[in-house]
């Protein structure tokens, strides 16, 4: 079985798209982020969290929602709430989370992973993982009949040949836990 290092991603991502959009994939310490190219550096920077593999498909999967506008601004400009959301925070952050979350599980595959959803949140409110994780599977089957975006569509390509994975259906994603 294939190991899946975190340098193997970046080395991914920055072939994919250093060059044509000036973005680099770095590992960063506790809490991912990313900064647009600013004095301090000419590209711009996706940081993932701790070497972790999964936090880097999932930084990815926000830079590949992010319009050309959102890219220039840190962390894209989106709203966040820490963990500890009330329940009106939550459906909001979940709301969000569908399109990211369904391009995260899109590359998941293409890269022979299990994908897990992400709540993100530790407090003591009820979640129901279940019906969010049917949302975002919602959302990969409408990319798999409509077509990912031309970005999505090189990483996943890229990620493809790289782990000799198989082309992605809808059949890649039904037996899956939900």
């Amino acid at each position: 079985m294939l190991k899946h290092q975190y340098q193997d991603m970046i080395t991914i991502f920055n072939n994919t798209f250093c060059a044509s959009f000036n973005t680099q994939l770095v590992l960063g310490s506790d809490e991912p982020v990313y900064l647009p190219a600013n004095s301090e550096s000419s590209y711009h920077r996706i940081l993932f969290a701790n070497g972790f593999y999964r936090s880097a498909l999932h930084e990815i999967a926000h830079w590949l929602v992010a319009g050309e506008k959102r890219r220039l601004i840190e962390d894209y400009g989106y709203w966040y709430a820490p963990d500890g959301r009330n329940a009106a925070q939550q459906a909001e952050f979940e709301k969000v989370e569908i399109v990211p979350q369904a391009i995260e599980w899109a590359l998941s595959s293409s890269c022979g992973i299990s994908f897990e959803v992400s709540v993100d949140n530790l407090s003591e409110i009820s979640i129901d993982q279940a019906a969010f994780k049917g949302k975002v599977r919602k959302q990969v089957n409408q990319y798999l009949q409509q077509g990912f975006s031309s970005r999505t569509n090189q990483l996943l390509n890229a990620c493809h040949v790289f782990y000799q994975t198989p082309r992605l259906t809808e059949d890649s994603f039904k037996n899956q836990p939900a």
